[in-house]
């Protein structure tokens, strides 16, 4: 089963990658088109999870998130950490 991503804003995760990642295919939403790219971290994760997509970002932030969820028991669809470098 094809898993959905839920890219961060576009400064964390570009356009280019978001449209090259759609013309191979993958379904991926952007939360830029949702004009949802104001809402803090915690609820942009909640947000992907409520519409099971996975978390894509270069955010180290959504990196600790993610692992203060698991260590608590929130659940959550997933989270892929691209490093910038």
């Amino acid at each position: 089963m094809p898993v959905g991503l839920y890219a961060d804003v576009h400064v964390h995760v570009p356009r280019t990658v978001v449209l090259q990642l759609r013309s191979r295919g993958v379904d991926v939403l952007a939360a830029a088109e949702q004009e949802v790219s104001g809402l803090p971290d915690d609820r942009l994760l909640a947000l992907a999870t409520s519409e099971n997509r996975v978390m894509v970002t270069q955010d180290i932030r959504f990196r600790v998130l993610a692992e203060n969820w698991q260590r608590t028991g929130e659940s959550f669809a997933g989270l892929i950490f691209a490093h910038q470098r």
